[in-house]
């Protein structure tokens, strides 16, 4: 069964809560891309919607929004999730993990985008 620490940021007060899920509750998660909003129940903010913003898998790698899939792969980078260059123009391969999230995802980022 899955498992999953949620991160969820309050842009107003600049504040974060983890959550934890596991099992039944984290079923509804899976499948879900990054940008995808989702109902504040599945973290226990009811009256709340919830924007995924990131997060990682097992093996600390990122969820990178614009690499399809829930898969693990090699990427040529020049900036952004994953990684941060150090000179101006450079590129390098790194792995990074797909935007879809797999029973191989443990932490989920979030943040509050209304209350209701």
């Amino acid at each position: 069964m899955a498992k999953f620490k949620l991160v969820v940021s309050d842009p107003k007060t600049g504040k974060s809560q983890v959550v934890e899920l596991e099992g039944v509750k984290a079923v509804p998660l899976i499948g879900r891309r990054i940008g995808e909003v989702v109902d504040g129940s599945i973290a226990g903010l009811s009256g709340h919607k919830l924007l995924i913003t990131g997060g990682t898998d097992k093996d600390g790698f990122p969820l990178r929004p614009d690499v399809h899939g829930g898969v693990k792969v090699k990427v040529v980078l020049s900036g952004g999730v994953g990684f941060h260059p150090k000179v101006e123009g450079e590129r390098r391969r790194k792995t990074v993990r797909g935007n879809v999230i797999t029973e191989d995802t443990v932490q989920i980022n979030m943040k509050i985008l209304e209350e209701t």
